[in-house]
């Protein structure tokens, strides 16, 4: 998913979107040269040494790698694994114009 993700966050730049990212590696320095090979620049969590047991995952009911969680500008999970590339756009962009129209209210 990672290519992806990078090509969303680069076409993305410039409107009211973020990705963030939480990661079930055990070993975080193994996981930081990965994210640098693979060229991850948003923000990412590591999860803790207990990998998929660690405090996030269980906070939020993780059971399952990857977890996708589309967030509104409210705060509001509006989907959940949304997998399909074009689906996933087309659930970003609506959220995007949604969030633009109420920061001109």
């Amino acid at each position: 998913m990672i290519p992806h993700e990078r090509s969303l966050v680069e076409k993305l730049k410039n409107e009211p979107f973020a990705l963030i990212g939480v990661n079930s590696d055990s070993d975080k320095d193994k996981l930081v040269q990965q994210m640098k090979d693979e060229g991850v620049t948003w923000r990412s969590f590591w999860n803790g040494p207990k990998g998929t047991s660690g405090p996030i995952s269980t906070t939020w009911n993780v059971h399952g790698w990857p977890t996708l969680y589309f967030i509104d500008h409210k705060g509001v999970i509006r989907a959940r694994d949304v997998r399909d590339e074009a689906a996933m756009e087309k659930l970003i962009d609506e959220l995007i114009v949604e969030a633009k129209k109420d920061a001109t209210k």
